[in-house]
C-alpha cells in the first residue's frame, strides 16, 4: 500500500479536531479516554505504562509504524476487533498520511 506525501501543519489540525479529545501527544502528560501517543512509533500496540488497555490491542501486538497506522486508521475496530477506541476511522489517504505526518513529528 503506497502512503501518500503528508503534511504536518494539515494533520495537527486532523489531530486537534478528531483525536485530541481522548489522545496527548507530549512526553510526560498524562492519559485521557486514549492513552498518550508520545513514543509511538516502533512501539508495540497495548504496552504503553500506565494505561488500561482492551485484551484486543495487547493481544494484536502490532509494532506502529507508517504502514500499520496508514491502515489502522482507515478503521480501528475492524483492525483491531475488540478496541475501546470510538473513532470510526479517517477513510480518505490524504488524511490518514497527513495525521501520520503530524504523529512522526510530535510524538518523537
Amino acid at each position: 500500500m503506497s502512503i501518500p506525501e503528508g503534511n504536518v501543519a494539515k494533520g495537527a489540525k486532523i489531530f486537534k479536531t478528531k483525536c485530541a479529545q481522548c489522545h496527548t501527544v507530549e512526553a510526560g502528560a498524562g492519559h485521557k479516554q486514549g492513552p498518550n501517543l508520545s513514543g509511538l512509533f516502533g512501539r508495540t500496540s497495548g504496552t504503553t505504562e500506565g494505561y488500561a488497555y482492551s485484551a484486543a490491542n495487547k493481544s494484536k501486538a502490532v509494532v506502529w509504524g507508517e504502514d500499520t497506522l496508514f491502515e489502522y486508521l482507515i478503521n480501528p475496530k475492524k483492525y483491531i476487533p475488540g478496541t475501546k477506541m470510538v473513532f470510526a476511522g479517517l477513510k480518505k489517504p490524504q488524511e490518514r498520511a497527513d495525521l501520520i505526518a503530524y504523529l512522526k513529528d510530535s510524538t518523537a
